[in-house]
């Protein structure tokens, strides 16, 4: 995912976190940096007790044990967190993107459990190609492939450098979470090619006709973006789940719509 900032936060709380969204290019820090950028706020103060304090006390979710189940979405604060903590496993993350609940944390972070309301979708009728990126498709420089290299895209998602981004929230364990439902046909990968280099690709998992897109990356002008579409054109999908609001996502069609609306499109 691109970075977006966060939502305002109130004096006295922690910085809310930074949704590195998917396909956003917009700059800013991520949450990877996040306890550390505390620990220099406040060195006498322990940053684990910070963050409980702050982001647990004063923007309280439920703490989730390994098989404990989420909490209604209604629970969720005005930025969209959920709960915190459980597992990676599966079964967990297969719930809860059923549920319309994705994770996103740092190193060092409890897992944390996402639900935005309102929810930034592109619906495949909407999709906007420009002239350029027609001419790309005609021109055959690249080559798309789906679910070749699945943990490559994965992992070149999380080491390509980024502006401003010392780390990423790619963590090991996500990367292994993911394979794992990749593994069980739950994720995909798209793969641009130039020759036999791999130059773009993103990755996401499948909700029935609903695409979750986690992230992508670009080694090639205009590769990434070519991945997104070539994915939407396919007609496999009848949403593309962008989760949290961009410009560049905008300009391809991308809307928000209520979180309700959005769960309609979820396999019962």
């Amino acid at each position: 995912r691109w970075l977006l900032k966060s939502p305002p936060r109130h004096a006295g709380q922690a910085p809310a976190p930074f949704r590195a969204s998917f396909f956003n290019p917009a700059r800013s820090r991520i949450l990877a940096n996040f306890p550390s950028k505390i620990q220099n706020l406040s060195p006498n103060f322990p940053t684990f007790k910070f963050l409980f304090i702050e982001c647990f006390s004063i923007m309280p979710v439920e703490k989730l044990f390994r098989d404990d189940p989420f909490p209604p979405l209604s629970q969720a604060r005005h930025d969209g967190l959920l709960a915190m903590g459980g597992s990676l496993s599966p079964q967990r993350l297969s719930t809860a993107y059923r549920l319309g609940i994705f994770p996103w944390f740092s190193k060092g972070s409890p897992i944390l459990w996402w639900s935005p309301d309102p929810r930034f979708v592109l619906f495949p009728k909407e999709l906007k190609v420009s002239k350029s990126m027609r001419q790309c498709q005609r021109k055959g420089t690249f080559r798309v492939t789906y679910n070749t290299a699945f943990q490559e895209v994965i992992q070149q998602c999380a080491q390509i450098p980024r502006t401003d981004q010392d780390s990423t929230w790619i963590l090991p364990e996500m990367q292994e979470a993911y394979l794992r439902l990749f593994q069980q046909n739950q994720a995909m990968s798209v793969e641009v090619w130039e020759g036999e280099n791999l130059v773009g690709g993103l990755y996401g998992v499948k909700v029935g006709r609903v695409f979750s897109g986690e992230s992508m990356f670009s080694k090639a002008s205009n590769s990434s973006k070519l991945a997104l579409i070539e994915l939407v054109q396919t007609g496999t999908f009848d949403l593309i789940d962008c989760q949290i609001h961009s410009e560049h996502l905008a300009s391809l069609g991308a809307r928000e719509i209520p979180r309700s609306e959005f769960l309609s499109y979820l396999p019962a």
